[in-house]
């Protein structure tokens, strides 16, 4: 499940985002142990993640309740995630693109 060009933590923090931003801000995210149950993976792993979101204030706790999505992570977390894709993923993409001679024609013919 997990790739091994990262470390389990990131991956998890990415699982949390993902629902972060389906299920929109002030939304209820899954226990630490739930989570961890749920991904096959330590429950400090999972609490490492969290904490990273918690620091960034994308995360909040709330005693005895369970822990949230913060009020404006989703706008927070779309501009990070557009930001880490057209830096870090889309070079390798458009290189790729470049490598195997494709034009915007064909790439919007397949979409």
């Amino acid at each position: 499940m997990f790739a091994n060009d990262r470390p389990i933590y990131r991956q998890i923090r990415d699982l949390i985002v993902d629902r972060i931003l389906a299920l929109g801000d002030g939304a209820m995210l899954p226990s630490v142990r739930a989570l961890a149950a749920e991904a096959g993976v330590n429950p400090l792993t999972v609490a490492k993640a969290y904490q990273d979101l918690q620091v960034g204030g994308l995360v909040r706790a709330k005693k005895g309740v369970g822990l949230f999505a913060a009020e404006g992570a989703v706008d927070s977390l779309l501009t990070q995630e557009r930001h880490s894709f057209l830096t870090e993923e889309w070079p390798r993409v458009q290189a790729r693109i470049t490598r195997l001679g494709l034009d915007v024609a064909d790439l919007l013919e397949q979409a």
